[in-house]
């Protein structure tokens, strides 16, 4: 049995704003674009999670809302801005089998590393931008058994890529 990640960073966030916070800071027209791609890209992949696991900033609230994707989700303030070690943790608690994790930069760059057998040829994964989705599969089949470097990558994307520019 095997468990499949989608990792993804929040689509792009507005900068000019009146947000109260960092927390609050919504996404911009591009990001809105960008989200929708990516759950249509998934749609066509067929790679949709059982489950969401987000951090509860508005920006990822709302890349989980625009991906049109239908699956219990669960908002957290641990995956805000969180490491690498806090990310693996809460993977590591999950009980279904095909996970979306959505997160913020540079935790979630540093954990895409850290996962991976081999990081797939693609020069925009060292960077990990906005949007950037990785899809990785893990031959286990219970997440709590996850480890570093053992993931085989599927797939990776940014949504320029899916939109065209």
């Amino acid at each position: 049995m095997t468990c499949t990640l989608i990792l993804t960073r929040h689509a792009k966030s507005a900068w000019n704003t009146n947000a109260p916070s960092d927390h609050a800071r919504p996404l911009n027209a591009r990001g809105r674009r960008s989200a929708e791609a990516l759950g249509t890209w998934l749609q066509e992949q067929s790679r949709l999670p059982d489950q969401v696991l987000s951090s509860s900033a508005l920006r990822t609230r709302e890349t989980f809302e625009l991906m049109q994707i239908s699956a219990p989700a669960i908002f957290t303030e641990r995956l805000y801005h969180a490491t690498p070690q806090i990310i693996l943790e809460v993977l590591q608690e999950a009980q279904s089998e095909t996970l979306l994790l959505l997160g913020h930069n540079p935790g979630l760059m540093e954990f895409a590393h850290q996962i991976v057998k081999h990081p797939p040829s693609h020069s925009r994964f060292e960077d990990y931008p906005t949007g950037a989705t990785l899809l990785v599969e893990f031959d286990i089949s219970n997440w709590r058994d996850l480890q570093p470097a053992s993931g085989k990558v599927l797939d990776f994307v940014v949504p320029r890529e899916l939109l065209g520019e």
